[in-house]
């Protein structure tokens, strides 16, 4: 699935800067990835990992298809090109979305709902799933909303190094979806997100991801 000569953007795992580093596969033996030294995609600069740095790790196929998973600076070395060694867990430990597509994972986190036109009163609830692009939240079916309203969410994001973001964005309704006789699921779209929020929602699903795949979810 992972071939020599293919592309692998890494993001170091417990970090609160938003860094994507760039590198190749050099050879593959057994869970041992070799890969040329990372470059920067930002600077354009080599960057340094130590030995036993935590990383995230994702390459796309031929068909188009991401997989990520997760990795670790194994230790250095010099042949022709100096090298890093990482640890690869498997194929079958992959997590696997469609390019073009935020991932989305079912997690129930805290979420303030706020109209733009004071249609309804404010409300807190919990989100019934998540991506970069949008999120799905519970109601009680008595609630004012409706497709097409213009509101405000904010979410509680906690991250796996024990960071809490607060982050609001300005949002649309696409569709409610009845899931039983007490309650509603509402689907929303960000309509207005920066690239310093997206990059801190996709760090959070990715997060859940493996989590998930962790528990075999």
């Amino acid at each position: 699935m992972l071939k020599i000569g293919d592309n692998i953007i890494l993001e170091i795992k417990y970090s609160d800067k938003f860094e994507k580093l760039k590198c190749k596969l050099v050879e593959r033996k057994g869970n041992h990835l070799y890969i040329d030294y990372p470059i920067n995609t930002q600077t354009n600069k080599t960057a340094f990992l130590l030995d036993g740095t935590q990383l995230k790790g994702s390459f796309v196929t031929q068909e188009g298809t991401v997989y990520l998973f997760e990795t670790e600076v194994l230790g250095r070395l010099k042949q022709n090109i100096p090298m890093l060694i990482l640890s690869y867990p498997g194929d079958e430990h992959l997590i696997k979305i469609q390019r073009r597509q935020y991932v989305r994972v079912e997690t129930a986190i805290d979420i303030a709902v706020h109209s733009t036109d004071q249609e309804f009163p404010a409300f807190t609830t919990v989100t019934d799933d998540i991506s970069a692009g949008g999120v799905a939240f519970i109601t009680n079916n008595h609630s004012k909303l409706k497709a097409g309203m213009k509101i405000n969410t904010w979410l509680v994001l906690p991250l796996q190094n024990g960071e809490y973001h607060y982050l609001k964005f300005e949002s649309s309704i696409i569709r409610i979806i009845p899931l039983d006789a007490e309650r509603n699921k509402v689907s929303v779209q960000f309509t207005d997100i920066n690239p310093t929020d997206r990059q801190l929602l996709l760090r959070f699903c990715f997060d859940r991801q493996l989590l998930l795949k962790k528990k075999g979810l």
